[in-house]
């Protein structure tokens, strides 16, 4: 995995590296807006994960995870630490814990 200083480094070569979708978080799954599908944690994969804290307040750190669809998307998901962990279904939770 490659080390990033910032998240618009991190995104920017993810982009360059075909990770081109932006994934939004839902409760049972994720969304991608642009070409109006939604995915499952059945069918996604995170295949790496970013931390980024903020120098001047715990609530500019966020994660970025990067994902690939079965059916071949690939994209990122850019969220805040735990800010979403209350509305997230068990199983979304659990595919979020990235694995090394």
């Amino acid at each position: 995995m490659k080390s990033y200083d910032t998240l618009s480094e991190a995104l920017n070569d993810l982009e360059k590296r075909g990770y081109i979708f932006d994934f939004n978080l839902q409760e049972h799954q994720i969304e991608c807006k642009p070409i109006n599908k939604v995915f499952g944690p059945e069918v996604f994969e995170i295949v790496e994960m970013y931390r980024f804290e903020g120098m001047s307040s715990a609530d500019d750190n966020s994660v970025v995870y990067v994902i690939e669809t079965n059916s071949g998307e690939k994209g990122t998901l850019v969220d805040a630490y735990g800010v979403y962990a209350d509305s997230l279904s068990s199983e979304m939770i659990q595919k979020l814990r990235f694995k090394r």
